[in-house]
């Protein structure tokens, strides 16, 4: 099948602006462009499952750019229920600077900034040049404005429409981009991009969109315990997104994998069938792990990945690292480390109420140092028995851990 018969398999086209772009695409050949504004330091998991676009595309053919917003991250595209808090330039410059070589790493394409060409546009030229063509009611009915409406939308945020149309217009200019590529949400702007280049132009350019990926309560895909999923891997670590991945949903895992893996068609339905009859497995689960997390940061990354989940399964904590434990335990409660009993640790942990409770998990085998089962109350706990002088692990019954600090 052809790069958009497969790109509607995976389920990654939700609006098209024109049928004939069916044909194109199968053709190859087309310079497009994605973008995103530089609102964080990193791209996260929501973000990797749009940008994956630009390798879809160029194994089909065809020429990415990647358009990281300076300009319009300064101003904020509208959010469907308040306005967006400003950024600094300084944050924006930093954030700019970190997403390209973020994204360059990743997909190895022509990353622009429209800051470049927006920075010496004075207001009156902007709006003779490029507001004339937009009709007030026509933006009005777009729904990223329309939904604003009620509660009220300022200039800035009306005007963000504008900049978007003219990052596709000069970009097509100058670059010969005929193809933007987004996420669902900004239909809206696409098509006002694409008018613009019409009328100011006489340019005929078109544009996709596809759907954002969800969990199956509709809310977004990417979050854990409430913190993003980066794909810096300074901010998630490759456990912490192994374990996201091989936690993710039963009744959503085989989306997961037609939209962020490049798994084929026959490779997802035999896991698909196995997620089926097999769940306990994880078959499907722990494909997607490797997939994404082999991608953004290779074998060795994933392989430690599966090390410190193997480590904590089976209570084998010695055979990690301190790097290990301080990726595996990232989330576990700590205390500070300094010399004192395995009676005081327990209850300066949380893990005991008392001495006479703190003595009594000891003595039945409650209490482990390390993975290790310890039944002297008098064990010491220092940095002589902490893993490379930096961690040691307190564990009570089967779940209940934490971890002390020197």
């Amino acid at each position: 099948m052809g790069i958009y018969e497969e790109l509607e398999w995976r389920g990654l086209i939700k609006d098209v602006s024109d049928p004939v772009l069916r044909e194109k695409l199968n053709k190859g050949g087309m310079t497009f462009y994605i973008g995103t504004d530089p609102t964080g330091d990193s791209l996260h998991i929501g973000h990797f499952s749009s940008f994956l676009i630009c390798k879809r595309l160029k194994d089909a053919g065809h020429n990415p750019i990647v358009l990281v917003g300076g300009a319009t991250g300064l101003i904020g595209d509208p959010k469907p229920d308040s306005e967006r808090p400003m950024i600094t330039y300084e944050t924006v410059n930093h954030n700019f600077e970190c997403l390209k070589s973020q994204l360059t790493n990743l997909f190895g394409c022509e990353v622009v900034n429209n800051y470049d060409w927006s920075k010496d546009l004075n207001f009156i030229d902007f709006l003779r040049d490029f507001g004339k063509f937009f009709n007030v009611n026509y933006m009005l009915n777009k729904d990223i404005v329309a939904r604003r409406l009620d509660a009220g939308i300022t200039y800035t945020e009306f005007s963000y429409m504008i900049m978007q149309a003219l990052d596709f217009w000069w970009l097509n200019q100058n670059k010969n981009v005929t193809l933007q590529v987004a996420g669902q949400d900004q239909w809206g702007n696409i098509t006002a991009g694409i008018e613009l280049c019409r009328k100011k132009s006489q340019k005929e350019v078109y544009g996709f969109t596809m759907p954002l990926l969800t969990k199956s309560d509709g809310s977004k895909f990417g979050k854990t315990n409430g913190k993003a999923v980066w794909l810096d891997i300074n901010k998630t670590s490759a456990y912490e997104m192994y374990q996201f991945f091989i936690n993710s949903e039963d009744s959503k895992v085989i989306d997961y994998l037609k939209f962020l893996t490049f798994l084929t068609k026959e490779e997802i339905e035999e896991l698909e069938e196995k997620n089926n009859t097999q769940p306990h497995l994880r078959e499907a689960h722990k494909a997607l792990a490797k997939s994404v997390i082999t991608f953004l940061h290779g074998e060795t990354a994933y392989n430690q990945a599966i090390k410190i989940s193997e480590a904590l399964f089976s209570g084998n904590i010695k055979a990690l690292t301190a790097d290990e434990i301080e990726m595996g335990f990232s989330e576990l409660p700590s205390i500070e480390g300094h010399d004192m009993t395995l009676v005081d640790a327990l209850i300066e942990a949380k893990l005991a109420s008392s001495k006479r409770e703190a003595r009594e998990f000891i003595k039945n085998g409650a209490a482990l140092v390390n993975g290790e089962k310890v039944t002297d109350e008098a064990f010491m706990i220092s940095k002589d028995v902490a893993i490379e002088g930096r961690f040691v692990v307190l564990r009570r019954g089967k779940k209940l851990y934490a971890l002390v600090k020197f």
